[in-house]
């Protein structure tokens, strides 16, 4: 019998930093009209070890089939190729998208810095470890976060800035509230690994 044939460096480490990836985490983002910002949050997303990249895409811009998104020049080039390691769906609408992660039972969580009268918290004020299903949305780069979005959604978290300049790109932002996330959630899942009776590694 043929041995299989060795696997790529490339996909060596693939399966070295699977353990490391952040199950049951989701970055949303919302109506997003620069390409530029959708690799660079796709790439955040790889780095940070997210689970899943979802777009609310109302302008159809993205092709639906995941195959055909990877191999897109304009998200290639951007996202530095992570394009080609992360799972990215995409929805034609907020509520579409609301209605799948709801059906999966995943609770939202939306960032912005400009909304007053909702469930509103300092990104290092959150516990990201409460909820086992957790997405977190960011808005478009014009418009920001949807009413609708907002509206479904648990609490709005906020990066604290003390300068002149109180806004940040999308992705400065998605970088920074991904780090604080992934950092809790992946600290809670080392934590609390077990082995099942045949030695497999579970989060308890």
């Amino acid at each position: 019998m043929d041995e299989p044939a060795p696997k790529s460096k490339k996909r060596q480490r693939a399966d070295k930093i699977k353990e490391y990836r952040c199950k049951n985490l989701i970055a949303v983002i919302e109506d997003p009209h620069d390409i530029k910002n959708i690799g660079t949050v796709v790439r955040n997303v790889n780095a940070l070890g997210v689970e899943k990249t979802y777009i609310v895409d109302s302008r159809k811009a993205l092709p639906d089939d995941w195959q055909e998104m990877r191999e897109k020049k304009s998200l290639l080039s951007t996202s530095v190729s992570a394009i080609k390691w992360s799972f990215v769906k995409r929805f034609d609408s907020t509520e579409a998208c609301l209605q799948h992660l709801e059906k999966n039972q995943f609770v939202s969580i939306v960032t912005s810095p400009h909304v007053n009268g909702h469930n509103n918290f300092d990104l290092n004020e959150v516990d990201y470890t409460q909820h086992a299903k957790l997405a977190i949305w960011f808005g478009s780069e014009s418009r920001g976060i949807s009413d609708l979005a907002l509206k479904r959604s648990e609490m709005c978290v906020s990066i604290p800035m003390v300068g002149m300049i109180e806004s940040l790109n999308l992705g400065t932002t998605s970088g920074i509230v991904l780090y604080e996330i992934t950092k809790q959630r992946r600290e809670y899942q080392r934590k609390y690994k077990r082995k099942d009776r045949r030695g497999r590694k579970y989060l308890a």
